[in-house]
């Protein structure tokens, strides 16, 4: 099995994307979004999910050429139009301008319309806290989830992400989804024929199954059973609803090339912890991590992923030859 550098990992990430229709300006983020996911342990929405990427640049789901644009700035509120390209991009090309909104404003919100899926959302988080920023990130997404007392699926895994900065040390981030567990978890279980746990996925009728290609065919379950659902529906509202775009039920699969543009939404509150005592914060902060790290067997949120990145770093990452075969088959 071939180990391949970060460096080597974001070339192949790239010029796969660029030779798929996609300009520079969304490849150079794309590709970037796809390393650290692999850096961060996270190869479902890493190099696994780059053919979906490819496939959508190649049959219209994303537009490998959109230039997004601010239309709207008022109150303490950003509006970008992504324009069917990555939220990784338009989120990249504003945010030095968010940041020094948000820290005019004290607390600021980034509304990313026209959207296309934004994979791990703690990458948005861990930029925010690298500059100093606390932020909640919501994000909509097409349906797959199972509402609660219901069957078949209707909002999306819809995940919250979270992020606080700490001196001189990595942030603490915190990236879940909505649901029992993510989607491309399921169909990884499929893809390699494994059955998946208990809790995870309901068939058509709304039974509880082990068998992944029954969960794709009926529904995720929420986490935490009614709690998710009503977690859902608030992602939901605070993306969708106040970002505009496509609800979870009218936005075409990340799954498949069919449909055109998913057209989601993703929310991001930025707040500015200066002014709110943020030395005394920072130290009482640190305070609790070392009483609740002292627990046997605890760890931080995002804490293995840390491990992983220094690991790759320091040493590449395997990557299946058939993956990179698989990715290299993509091309206009």
């Amino acid at each position: 099995m071939p180990t391949l550098s970060l460096s080597e990992i974001y070339d192949v990430s790239y010029n796969a994307m660029v030779r798929c229709g996609c300009g520079e300006q969304q490849a150079k983020i794309g590709a970037q979004s796809i390393v650290d996911a692999e850096a961060d342990g996270i190869r479902n929405v890493g190099l696994n999910y780059l053919s979906i990427y490819l496939g959508h640049l190649l049959h219209g789901k994303l537009d490998g050429h959109a230039v997004p644009e601010l239309t709207s700035k008022t109150g303490a509120r950003m509006l970008i139009n992504v324009n069917h390209g990555f939220g990784h991009t338009a989120f990249d090309a504003y945010l030095d301008e968010f940041v020094a909104f948000t820290k005019e404003m004290g607390i600021a919100a980034m509304i990313l319309q026209n959207s296309y899926t934004a994979g791990v959302l703690g990458w948005f988080n861990n930029i925010l806290a690298e500059k100093g920023l606390v932020s909640l990130m919501f994000a909509n997404a097409p349906s797959s989830v199972t509402p609660w007392g219901g069957k078949g699926s209707f909002f999306g895994t819809n995940p919250i992400g979270f992020g606080a900065p700490r001196a001189g040390k990595a942030p603490i981030i915190v990236d879940l989804a909505t649901s029992a567990t993510a989607k491309v978890n399921i169909k990884q279980a499929a893809y390699e024929g494994r059955e998946i746990p208990d809790g995870w996925a309901l068939d058509k009728d709304g039974n509880p199954t082990n068998d992944p290609k029954e969960g794709l065919a009926g529904g995720l379950m929420p986490l935490g059973g009614a709690k998710g659902y009503g977690l859902g529906m608030m992602v939901e509202i605070l993306a969708a609803g106040l970002g505009g775009g496509n609800w979870a039920h009218e936005a075409p699969s990340f799954g498949g090339n069919e449909g055109g543009y998913p057209d989601v939404s993703q929310m991001i509150i930025a707040i500015d912890p200066s002014g709110m005592g943020a030395a005394a914060m920072a130290e009482r902060l640190e305070g609790m991590i070392t009483d609740i790290t002292a627990i046997e067997g605890v760890r931080l949120p995002g804490g293995r992923r840390a491990e992983f990145r220094a690991n790759a770093e320091a040493n590449g990452i395997e990557v299946p030859q058939a993956l990179l075969d698989k990715i290299a088959s993509h091309s206009k």
